[in-house]
């Protein structure tokens, strides 16, 4: 009912300050599958935040729906003949929301910020021997040896998004959060009406200049269709479908599986697949300390755990899940099945006789479970089940999503608030092959929270990222899975699909690895 009363005032209340026969503004009205209260899409891989910041920034390159690498901010590219000089021409009348020319400064500013925190940009930048602006419109990249990365990062559609951002702030430590939230993308973010726990409001950016093509993917014309854009922090997710249904609000990013029923039955809602590929979950060990500082431990997960107990407990319909055990999603060119025989069985004998063999003395391990986010909530306690039929005892800390987020970047001893265990997701565009999945970097510190540690599989992601070849790359990837199995940086818990719930007055969602709010309309 609060939600309720709260939406009926405000469209009270703009009534009231309309002049006649002025149009209402056309506002969206959203309950995404978090709240926002970290804002800075490079220092976290938090999809909330990638939604946020395709809200409010741009990139240079985007994929579009068929997955092809497009110019977005850029205009025009070349490459030299030896295939070592990118020259990039940003286009005309790109402007930050404070007025200001987006300049060929920012966004080499914006790629080194970006290129420290995520992994494909670690491995990417293992290839530039420099990066300068030419001038106001003009920057080169220049490589050490070719590599068919560099385009491809800079269109990498999920977390981290190498979105670009003003000098001034792409200037920040990226191991600091930044301050000035300064976009150029088709909305801007209301920094006075952000009020975490209760909503987020975005309004259409009047400057921005779209494309000339259509809307495909994340790549084309970005056109803001909508005034305004409002993220409610609702976490019932009864009283969210209960808000769509009243038509109080426009869309849910993610109902909950089991109200999907409820939503299907009425004939003004509508659901949207709008990322085909799906997710996958996954079970992340904290490598720095005890015990999966020990490969056999993390071995013994592989064999403790099932898939098929994690997606009926957090999806339980079938037509949105399935079992696949491929690191690189199955549907993928790099899926395989290699060396992936005998685990994820629940061979509990098998993981307590690892367990054994690693000299672990039964000291309970802390579990991360988040309470909030309705397609995590239920991994924790079957992860909890099913570890300690394996031989672990685990102590369960139960929390919030976004305390979740904060606490797993945190390399302190469990007594000291650090952690040994983790769930999440992972968008299938962000682990398509091994350069791309963060959870495959095993480059010690500048890896992931995690921190797994391994040469050899840094090895074979480099040989992938110097590899043109898509037979070879096939096998760079089969080799990268069975390296895995020995070394374990993470588990993968299966895949599975959500689509939007909407009104039908809705339309315009795009099909995208992400949610994006550009080229929706509300009639």
């Amino acid at each position: 009912m609060a939600l309720r009363r709260s939406v009926l005032g405000l469209v009270a209340a703009t009534a009231a300050l309309l002049a006649p026969g002025t149009a209402p503004a056309q506002t969206l009205k959203a309950v995404m599958h978090s709240d926002v209260k970290i804002v800075d899409p490079i220092w976290t891989t938090a999809y909330i935040v990638r939604n946020h910041g395709y809200m409010i920034y741009d990139t240079l390159f985007a994929l579009d729906a068929d997955g092809q690498v497009k110019p977005q901010m850029v205009d025009a590219y070349t490459v030299s003949p030896d295939s070592l000089t990118y020259t990039f021409t940003l286009r005309d009348g790109l402007k930050w929301h404070d007025g200001k020319p987006v300049t060929a400064e920012d966004c080499v500013a914006s790629i080194k910020r970006w290129s420290a925190r995520d992994s494909l940009g670690q491995k990417l930048m293992t290839f530039v021997d420099g990066m300068k602006a030419d001038d106001a419109k003009t920057f080169t990249v220049t490589l050490k040896s070719p590599t068919g990365l560099l385009l491809f990062g800079l269109a990498k559609p999920s977390s981290n998004v190498p979105f670009m951002m003003p000098k001034r702030v792409a200037e920040t430590d990226p191991n600091q959060q930044i301050s000035d939230f300064t976009g150029s993308g088709p909305f801007m973010m209301k920094t006075d009406e952000w009020k975490p726990g209760d909503k987020i409001v975005y309004t259409k950016f009047k400057d921005y200049k779209p494309r000339a093509e259509p809307a495909s993917g994340l790549a084309g014309g970005k056109v803001a269709k909508l005034d305004r854009v409002e993220w409610l922090a609702v976490s019932d997710q009864q009283q969210a479908v209960n808000a769509l249904l009243a038509g109080e609000i426009d869309l849910i990013e993610q109902p909950a599986y089991d109200l999907i029923p409820l939503l299907k039955g009425d004939s003004n809602i509508k659901l949207v697949d709008y990322n085909p590929l799906g997710l996958q979950y996954a079970m992340r060990p904290n490598h720095l300390i005890k015990p999966f500082d020990n490969p056999k431990v993390r071995q013994a997960l592989t064999y403790a755990l099932n898939q098929t107990d994690f997606l009926q407990a957090a999806v339980g319909e079938p037509d949105y899940y399935k079992t696949c055990k491929a690191l690189f999603v199955c549907g993928s060119p790099m899926a395989t099945d290699k060396g992936m025989d005998g685990l994820l069985e629940s061979n509990f004998a098998k993981s307590k006789q690892l367990l054994k063999e690693a000299g672990y003395d039964g000291t309970p391990i802390v579990l991360l479970h988040s309470t909030d986010l309705q397609t995590l909530t239920n991994l924790g306690p079957v992860a909890k089940q099913l570890l300690e039929k394996g031989g672990f005892k685990v102590d369960m800390q139960s929390s919030d999503w976004q305390t979740v987020v904060s606490r797993r970047v945190r390399k302190d001893p469990v007594d000291k608030g650090g952690w040994n265990l983790m769930n999440t997701s992972w968008v299938s565009a962000d682990i398509l092959n091994p350069v791309m999945s963060s959870f495959m970097n095993m480059s010690c510190d500048k890896a992931p929270f995690g921190w797994p540690c391994d040469a050899e599989m840094e090895k074979l992601r480099d040989d992938f990222a110097r590899e043109v070849d898509p037979v070879k790359q096939k096998a760079i990837a089969e080799a990268v899975q069975l390296r895995w199995r020995e070394v374990v940086p993470y588990v993968p818990l299966g895949q599975y699909y959500i689509p939007i719930a909407a009104r039908k007055n809705v339309s315009g969602i795009l099909t995208a690895p992400a949610p994006v709010f550009w080229n929706v309309e509300k009639k």
